[in-house]
């Protein structure tokens, strides 16, 4: 059994706590890990998971995005190309249907998706809107002397 250390994620990601927890239940269950896949950072608010989805083909594919969860699936078709001339003897390479979800964090959008080499891509941003961004306040060095108002009714009648 592999065990993986995601401490330096939970250190160097934000937003993410919820998906790095995901996934050391994942490993901790012992959850099949077909199809394997990456997850890299390649920039400052950039995220790509890349699934090894050999033998499947674009339309085999599906990808869904829905509130917070991405779910990958693939399903092979009925009609895989049979040929009554030739046998099978051994069959290692997998063809299974699988689906794997990932839980996203907030404000985090599915940009692209792309199938190279066996390979499938999906680009994720994280796009905090404009409201949620944190703002620099200034602080202003001329204070003005506060003024005292007498509450003498001389001065009020004047």
């Amino acid at each position: 059994m592999r065990t993986y250390d995601l401490t330096p994620f939970y250190r160097s990601t934000v937003g993410f706590d919820r998906f790095f927890s995901l996934l050391d239940r994942a490993a901790a269950d012992g959850s099949p890990g077909y199809p394997p896949y990456n997850i890299e950072r390649t920039g400052e608010n950039t995220y790509r998971i890349s699934v090894a989805v050999s033998g499947f083909s674009q339309r085999e594919l599906s990808i869904v995005a829905k509130e917070n969860t991405l779910t990958i699936k693939g399903e092979k078709s009925a009609n895989e190309n049979v040929n009554d001339k030739s046998e099978v003897l051994y069959r290692g390479i997998a063809a299974r249907a699988f689906e794997r979800a990932f839980q996203l964090a907030d404000f985090v959008v599915v940009k692209n998706a792309s199938l190279e080499n066996g390979l499938l891509h999906i680009d994720l941003v994280r796009e905090i809107p404009e409201a949620k961004k944190p703002r620099s306040i200034p602080i202003s060095t001329t204070a003005q002397a506060p003024q005292v108002v007498d509450g003498s009714p001389e001065k009020a009648a004047a």
